[in-house]
């Protein structure tokens, strides 16, 4: 099903790919999207609706895998505060529903914030507008569009999704093997730094999942 927001992109001359899955209502988690639709859920960004006490409300893109770092957004868009809307607010201000939120095509253009690890991957998938349809693109297609800023707004489990130590400055620019670790929940077999010292699930999955 094309959506207003895949309309957008035809208009910007922007590639991508729709990718329908099965929706239940009772579980609008990324996780099981990323399930469904075939991909790593870090792969699967969400985007969250985000008010802050100085310049109002605004978008905010963040992996599947990920919670939202408030205090990290309230610096990186010029606040002092910033919380996440109610429900109840997320229709009216964007013209989306729960679990088809998207910046493309919102009711009113909102200052976007992107987590930084978006850089990390060839291919990720955002909401099409509409509950049961993804769009699949490329990251920096994606910030293109949606003229979005980059900023290190994901936590996981409290801590910021972003590793500073663990590769030698030899290897920064490249796809260096690291030793497996199971004493971090983010930690990984591969450490993917073309952009940025984070680790990712494997290498051989972003690859397979690119529009190329």
């Amino acid at each position: 099903m094309k959506t207003n927001a895949a309309r957008i992109l035809d208009a910007l001359g922007i590639r991508y790919e729709l990718r329908e899955y099965e929706v239940d209502p009772d579980d609008l988690r990324a996780e099981s999207v990323a399930q469904k639709i075939g991909l790593p859920t870090e792969q699967v960004f969400k985007t969250l609706v985000a008010r802050g006490d100085r310049k109002g409300v605004c978008f905010a893109v963040v992996p599947g895998n990920a919670q939202l770092d408030l205090k990290a957004l309230a610096k990186l868009s010029g606040d002092r505060k910033v919380d996440t809307v109610p429900l109840k607010e997320v229709q009216p201000l964007t013209g989306y529903i729960r679990g088809g939120v998207t910046v493309l095509g919102a009711k009113k253009e909102y200052p976007v914030f992107v987590d930084e690890t978006i850089e990390l991957f060839e291919v990720v998938s955002v909401s099409a507008g509409a509950r049961g349809t993804q769009i699949l693109i490329a990251p920096a297609d994606y910030l293109r569009a949606v003229r979005g800023t980059i900023g290190g707004i994901a936590a996981e489990g409290g801590a910021p999704l972003r590793l500073d130590s663990g590769l030698p400055p030899t290897f920064r620019g490249l796809w260096p093997i690291a030793t497996p670790s199971t004493e971090r929940p983010y930690a990984s077999p591969v450490y993917f730094a073309a952009f940025h010292r984070v680790p990712c699930r494997s290498v051989q999955t972003i690859r397979s999942h690119s529009l190329r």
